[in-house]
Parts: structure tokens; sequence; C-alpha cells
């Protein structure tokens, strides 16, 4: 075996250098066989210094690292670590980035190795974060704009943070052709890299990456700039005000074009922010905010944002309760039953998850239950011809259908039913009752995957429409619907269409399903910016679940990983939209099952599976979701939306996929990263503390989620040292790792007491689980009168209940702990230490609940007492 070297920062990527750190302190890590005796030597070349020369820096090989947690998927016994670090001081101010690389060789007159030549990888880039923003104009970030441009300099909602509006005119659209323009923004100055999102097509956005030349090559809404002195420029163009429809698009020469389409009679205005700040996220949070306000503040003059709260105040929505339709574990029959869906399937489908005790709370009654023209024809040939279901699929109709689950299933709390938006993916039906019913008109669509003209519900009977459908859904049983083919509006091939029907078709599905079904919906289909910046982005009506992007292929290998790279994109954007981002259903017996199960579960989204019926892995189900004393199944979803950490590497790049969300309190919660290799090569990283999210202040301990091993304490306030934790993942693989944040106490000692009088604690919450962190409600730990410590929490389900105590191994469980459940004894069998760490308190309350006999009350919660003395 060869030497392998892995770094931190990493070669072939960019890493930003925090303002506060006084240096940069680089590690590296050679991993030979342990039969080995050679000694290793290892140099830093970098161009540190603000010139292009550049030089050499011996690493020091050195011990503190000997402790680091090293996970690998498939263990490798023998194999010897040797550690090098060196520290850049002082801190570099360039005006441009600093590249670096690595060589070594066996100690004694051995060739020297370079880096970048083993691992195929260019050299590392160091950019350094300001520790202020000089406040500059606008042309001093981008330079080349149009004169056409207004440019006014906005007040920002993020701290520390530049900000600008600007506006272009765009001619009245004539007759059916949309007035346009192009305007050019011009060149960001000084950039590193770009990512932009762009319109893959109508209905979805995507990510895109670059160096060096903006060149994206679809119109984008969101675009980034790394610029080599730290700051990051974010643009985003805003549609949805006066039927203008704003993106970007470039001229081969690297200028930014602002590119703008109006529907409207008259003359219309493009809209775009920029902002400027020493963070990705800060910039990307600001042009948002901006955005929500202008959208706010048309709605408002408009008269959209009255009607709709006159709307919602018919209805008490505050009173409703949310969590089941989010926290749920649901099940949708699009991929497990197929197009030709019959009720019959449906049953069988629920026998099957109930015979392997898979408890759904919602069922997504997908495509083809509906009523349709046309049989055996295209999807987009098909019209919708009546409210009722197809005879065929559904004999004795939608009520006695959806009747009949809800008596067979007692766990099922909602049943959706999908439908397109504008009733089907052909339009209404010429020959059905909706025709008959309400006032239609004949539309075109733009040649493409459409159908060429179909007919639909004219303007103003939309809304009555929607309220009669809606109504009729729940009557026969349904509480939420999926709503998909949003694009079609988009797709309408008239200037005069889109302007007549794009708003009310939203708005009425809209309000209709807020009236009828409190919110209990999901959007699909729906990434156009038409719809984005008019129905998402305002923050007066409950969270929508909105499908985040293109759909789970399960018989498309090559979609798998740029499905979950795709998503972790989007929802840079998604995540500021009042929405909850659904990263679509998939399957649990699927050779891509749990690398699509780990990406759900650190979306902070929904988890929805589509499971062909007898085709389950109860294992991974098992570790997506918890069961409540109720009886209940409940997913364990983060409180912050799952993104990639890193806007700025590309899908082509050797580089793990790294999706960061948080659970709990600032502070004292639980910082959780997603771990996606995305390419087709094994792949090694030394992965930083800071890396995680919400870790700034305090003491942490990382623990794997496959492999259950436990990090030794660290933290950021260590200059000197980098926290860091090895991960190997090979194709197709994954990890999720976890940052707990210690706390620590110092207890009152007494005679018979083992460990130390100093301990240090935290709440690990369920183990077993892929975000076991989200099952915790509350915690509280203090130090008794007694000199006991105290420890109290509160979990939203059963199972193993993890606590890491730092002296465990010194203590003893039989006099020095006692664990309650709900006040009440836990027998000492449902108590152990944990096999993957000699740090960690295991305590199966499942077992514990069962063996007590209790029954659930008011609550659904668990209550857990741990007793150190």
């Amino acid at each position: 075996m060869s030497a392998n070297l892995v770094c931190s920062p990493p070669l072939g990527q960019t890493t930003i250098i925090p303002a506060d750190a006084e240096s940069v302190v680089i590690t590296a890590c050679i991993e030979t066989e342990a039969a080995s005796e050679k000694s290793w030597e290892v140099a830093l070349w970098c161009n540190h210094a603000n010139s292009d020369r550049w030089k050499s820096f011996e690493m020091k090989e050195t011990d503190e690292h000997a402790d680091t947690l090293v996970v690998q998927q498939k263990t490798q016994s023998g194999l010897r670590r040797h550690w090098f670090s060196v520290s850049l001081t002082p801190r570099p101010k360039p005006t441009k980035a600093v590249s670096f690389t690595l060589k070594f060789r066996a100690a004694g007159d051995e060739a020297w190795q370079w880096a970048n030549e083993q691992l195929s990888l260019g050299d590392g880039q160091l950019i350094f974060e300001p520790e202020t923003i000089s406040d500059q104009e606008l042309s001093f970030y981008i330079n080349g704009m149009s004169s056409e441009l207004s440019v006014k300099k906005e007040a920002s909602e993020t701290s520390d943070t530049l900000l600008w509006s600007l506006e272009a005119p765009v001619e009245a659209a004539s007759g059916e052709t949309s007035g346009c323009s192009n305007h050019k923004l011009g060149t960001v100055t000084n950039f590193s890299r770009w990512f932009a999102l762009v319109r893959l097509w109508s209905p979805w956005l995507a990510p895109r990456h670059g160096k060096d030349v903006y060149s994206p090559d679809k119109d984008a809404i969101l675009s980034a700039f790394l610029r080599q002195d730290g700051l990051h420029v974010a643009a985003l163009a805003v549609s949805g005000v006066d039927d203008v429809l704003t993106t970007f698009t470039h001229d081969n020469q690297g200028n930014v074009i602002i590119k703008v389409s109006n529907d409207s009679e008259r003359e219309g205005t493009a809209r775009v922010i920029v902002a400027v700040a020493k963070s990705f996220g800060v910039a990307n949070a600001s042009v948002m905010y901006h955005a929500r306000k202008i959208i706010t503040r048309y709605e408002q003059d408009s008269g959209e944002l009255k009607a709709e709260l006159e709307a919602m105040e018919k209805k008490d929505l505050k009173g409703q309760w949310l969590e089941d339709w989010y926290d749920g574990l649901s099940y949708c029959t699009w991929n497990g039953l197929g197009q030709n869906l019959t009720e019959d399937k449906i049953h069988a489908a629920l026998a099957s998850l109930e015979k392997n005790n898979i408890n759904i709370t919602n069922l997504i009654i997908d495509d083809n239950w509906q009523s349709l023209d046309h049989e055996g024809g295209g999807q987009f040939q098909r019209g919708w011809l009546e409210f009722e279901a197809n005879k065929n699929g559904f004999p004795n109709g939608l009520k006695s259908a959806v009747t009949k689950i809800r008596e067979d299933h007692k766990n099922i709390v909602h049943v959706a039913v999908w439908h397109a938006l504008m009733g089907y993916w052909g339009g209404i039906s010429s020959d059905g009752q909706i025709a008959k019913e309400y006032k239609t008109t004949t539309v075109r669509n733009k040649p493409g995957v459409t159908a060429r003209s179909m007919l639909v519900v004219d303007a103003p009977d939309i809304n009555r429409m929607y309220l009669d459908f809606y109504r009729f859904l729940e009557r026969c049983g349904i509480s939420s619907v999926k709503t998909d083919a949003q694009f079609a509006l988009d797709e309408l091939a008239s200037a005069v269409d889109r302007r007549r029907l794009t708003r009310p078709f939203q708005d009425a599905w809209t309000l209709n399903s807020l009236r009828v079904f409190y919110g209990h919906a999901i959007s699909c289909m729906s990434q156009l910016p038409q719809i984005l910046f008019h129905s998402q982005i305002p923050t007066n009506k409950p969270r929508l679940l909105v499908r985040n992007s293109d759909d789970f292929f399960p018989d498309q290998p090559a979609s798998h990983p740029w499905h979950v790279f795709c998503n972790a994109h989007n929802s840079l954007l998604t995540q500021h939209l009042n929405v909850l981002p659904d990263w679509d259903m998939f399957q649990t017996a699927h050779p891509w099952a749990r690398f699509h199960a780990a990406a759900r579960c650190v979306s902070g989204g929904p988890i929805y599976i589509t499971d062909v019926p007898g085709e389950h892995d109860i294992d991974l189900i098992n570790e997506m979701t918890a069961q409540t004393p109720r009886g209940n199944t409940v997913i364990l979803r983060p409180h912050v939306v799952g993104k990639t950490i890193n806007a700025y590497v590309g899908y082509d790049e050797a580089a793990l996929l790294k999706v960061g969300t948080y659970v709990g309190m600032q502070k004292t919660g639980t910082g959780i990263l997603g771990v996606f290799n995305t390419t087709q090569h094994p792949l090694k990283d030394l992965i930083r503390l800071e890396e995680f999210p919400g870790t700034e202040v305090g003491v942490y301990v990382v623990r794997s989620h496959s492999t259950g091993q436990v990090s030794a304490p660290m933290s950021r306030q260590r200059k000197d040292k980098p926290g860091l934790v090895s991960v190997e993942v090979g194709v197709q693989g994954w990890e999720i790792l976890s940052a707990f944040a210690l706390r620590s106490f110092q207890l009152k000692r007494s005679s018979p007491a083992k460990g130390s009088a100093s301990i240090t604690v935290a709440n690990l919450g369920l183990l077993g689980k892929m975000t076991g962190a989200a099952a915790v409600v509350n915690t509280e730990i203090y130090v008794e009168q007694r000199g006991r410590l105290h420890f109290w929490t509160s979990l939203k389900a059963l199972g193993t209940f993890g606590l890491y105590v730092s002296d465990l191994e010194n203590r003893s469980l039989e006099d020095d702990f006692m664990a309650l459940l709900f006040g009440r004894p836990i027998e000492l069998h449902c108590v152990r230490i944990s096999s993957a760490c000699k740090n960690v308190l295991e305590i199966d309350v499942a077992r514990a609940w069962k063996e007590s006999e209790q029954r659930a009350g008011w609550s659904n919660e668990v209550a857990i007492e741990v007793l150190i003395r």
C-alpha cells in the first residue's frame, strides 16, 4: 500500500478563512500500513506573502491529532496515521486568493511526491474574510453597468451588508407578444468562483457553477460571486410585479445580462437586487429579505394582500395543528403503484405497510384517480371531466374509497389527492361536467412537451371552480391536496393569456386550500419566478410544502446523486421563502435508498416513501422515524432547512457534498452535517468543527450515525488545534455527523462515589436515528443541593436514548446512576454503556416503556430523568 494523504483546508477547493482567525493552520494526515516504520516529511508550498512567488514551509509532525475521530464506511485494520501541521503567521491580507499545495516523501533520500498529482486535484485556495466592508459604490463591485439602469442604495435587514435596488424599463406587450428588453448589469470584479440557480426548464430550478467567466447555460434568477478579497456579491432577479419576468443571462464575455419580459399592456419595470457581504449566507438573505419587502409593498398597494387576509380571517388558521402534516411519515402512490391506479391497489399497499408495522400518517393518492377523457391517450391529450373519481378504478366513488381507508387504517390522519393546477395535464375536457358548469377558454401553449392547445376554466370562474372542487373533496374525507403541473402557466404562448390567468389560478388555489384544507397542501412543479415571488415569498399565511427539485427517478442511476445535490443547492433560495422544501418521495427497497433517506432526514422537510407493496426496508424506515407513546410514527425533522454549506462547489468537483442543518436553541443546540459522495470515486476529507452549523462558541463532541463513534471534545476557540473529523466515504456513500454541545458541572463529592467531581454531559437524543437530536423537545440540567447532577429531558418519541458522560468509564451504573421514566425507576437491564463509545450511556426507553405497561396520557412526549451522584 502506498501512502495516502488528505489535508485541511482541502486541495482543489476554495476555503474561506474567518475574519477572527489570527493565523491559518494547515493540517495533513498521511495514512500507511501499520507495519510500516517509515518516517515522513511534508512541506507546504504557497504564495503566502502578497506576491506571486511560491515559498516552502516545513510541516511539523505532531501527536495533537492522534485522538481525531476517524469515520470509515468499510473498516480497514492495520493503518497508521502520521499528522503534520503548520501555522501561517501572521495572517496575510492579500488582495487576491492564496494558492497552496503539499509535497511529501518518506524521510531520507526518496523523491518528493506532489499531492496534486497523487490526488488528481488542483491547488487549494485560501480566501480571507475581511474584518469590515468599506462603503463603496456598486460600480466598485460591478464594472460596465448600462446607463439605462437606475441604481438606489437601500438599507439592508442584515448587518454589515451593502444593498442596492436596480430598475430598468421594459416596453409594453403588443397584442399576444410580450415586450422584451436586455440590460447589461456588467462584470463582477475580482471574483474567484460563481454560483447560480437557473431555470432548468419551466417548473424547476437547478444549480450551476463556474470559475473566472460567468457563463450559466440557462436563465438564472439568483447569481452569486466569491471575490478574492473575501466578499460575496449576490444578485437576485425579482419577478411577480406587474406581469414582468426578470432573469439573468450572459453575453459570452462574462457580463451579466438582465433579461426582461413584460406581459402587461403598460410599460413595465425590471427589478434586480444586489448585496455585498462577508458571507454568502448574509448576502443571499439580504437580497431575499428585500425582495419580500418589494412584493409585500406591491400587494398592499394593489389590494391583493388585503383580499388574502380577509379570506384567512374567515377561518381560524392559527388554531390549526400542522405538525402532523409536516412531521408524519407519508406514503405516495406514484412510483409504488404506477399510473394505472385503482382503489384495490391502494388498499393492498396500505395493508402491506400495516403488515410490516409501518404506520404512515399521511396518504397521497397521486395521478390517475380523476375522471378523464381520451382513455389510452397520452397525458397531455387527456382532459378533466368531473370532480368524481374515475369509475374503473373507484367504482363506488371517491367518498366510499376514502371512508374505507380511514376505517381500516386509524393511523392515517390526512388523505391527499393529486390534481393539476388547470385540472389535468391536458386541461379540461370539452365533453365533461366541469366544462358545462364553468366558463372556459381555449389557450395555446408554447412548442414543447405540453399539448399545443387546451381548454381551461376561464378567469371569472376559477375561484368558484376551486371552492366547489375542494368542498367536494372535503365531503369525500379528503383533507389535503397535491397541486401539480403549475408550470403550465408559464407555458401559455400568449401574453394575454398569461396576464389573465396566472394570478387568478394561483390565488384561487392558494386561498381555497387555506379555506378548506387549512394550508395542508403541496405545491409541485411551481419553481417558476412568477409563482416564487407572488405566492411563496409572502409570509401572511401558513408555510406551504413545496417540491424543491425535479422528480425522483427510480430507474435512472445517474439521477440519484444529482437529485440530492440539486435539492441541497435549491434550498439556498427556498429556505427564505414561506415554504417547507419537499425533496420528493423515494423507495426504501432501492439501491440508492439509504442515500436518499439520509438526504431527506437532513433536509428539514417532510419524508414520503413510495414503496411497491411488500418491498420495504424496515430497518431503514426505523432509522428515519420513531414511535410515540400513542403509537404514532413521526419523522425526526430538524428545525432548520438543510442546505449545502458551500454554495460554490460544483457537481463535477472531487468534493463531498455537505448539507448543514441545526436542532435546538442557539448555543446549546446540535449542528448536523449530512455528508454525501456524489462522485464516481471514493473520497476522504478532514471536516472542521466550523463546518457544522451553530458551533461558533463552546465545546462539542461529534458523533457518527453509521458507526456510533464519538470524538474527543473540541472547540473553535483553540486557534492552534482545529477540531477535525476524518471521514472516508465510498461511491454512493453518505454519513451523518452531529456536533453536540457539552455542558460542564461541579458535583459535590460523597465518599462512595466514583469518578471526578467535574463532569461534562451532552444530550445525544435518540440513538440509531439519522437525526436523533431532533427527537429532543427540551432539556434541563442542574446540580441539586445534595450534590447530584439532575438531568431531565423530554423526547417526542420512544427509542434508545443517549447521554454523553465525560467520565462514564470510571463510574458504576449500579451505584452512581438512577434513570427514571415519567418519574418511575428504569430497570438496570434497560441501561448500558455503548459498545461504540465508552462515554455514552444508553437507555432503552422503548423497552422500559413497554415493561412498565404505562399508557400515554394527555402528553405525547417522553420524560426521562438521570441522576448522577
